[in-house]
């Protein structure tokens, strides 16, 4: 290796290094903030459980794999039923954006509607576009 490439390399490495240290420092950091300790261990916020603020629409606080109340279904499918209405032909990554829901919090509300005809659906897969149907409210 010449002189040039041994140069470059260990200059490469002396920047590697530094920026390790430091974003190790910053994580020791905000480690240090959330844990900040106290006489005989752990602090208050790390012995508090954890409490999720926002919630899915759709979803119920049970966690994963928790079944979703029927009440809570019947308000996504109104929703998205209106939004249909009102939006004719948008896809369902464009749907999802505007009400800020995810395809799987939809799957069982869309199969539902369709089911009673208050949706018609065109094309396939993610190409699936969808219309108010013959019997929207």
């Amino acid at each position: 290796m010449s002189d040039f490439q041994s140069q470059m390399n260990q200059s490469v490495q002396d920047f590697v290094g530094q920026i390790t240290d430091i974003a190790r420092r910053a994580a020791l950091d905000t480690l240090g903030a959330v844990f900040v300790s106290r006489p005989g261990g752990m602090s208050a916020t790390a012995m508090k459980p954890i409490v999720v603020d926002h919630v899915p629409a759709g979803r119920s606080n049970g966690g994963r794999g928790a079944k979703r109340a029927p009440e809570d279904i019947e308000a996504l499918a109104k929703k998205f039923a209106t939004f249909v209405k009102a939006n004719p032909g948008l896809r369902i990554e464009q749907i999802n954006k505007e009400l800020g829901t995810t395809t799987k919090d939809l799957a069982l509300p869309i199969r539902k509607l369709e089911a009673e005809s208050v949706i018609s659906t065109k094309g396939q897969r993610r190409a699936t576009q969808y219309f108010p149907g013959k019997k929207a409210k």
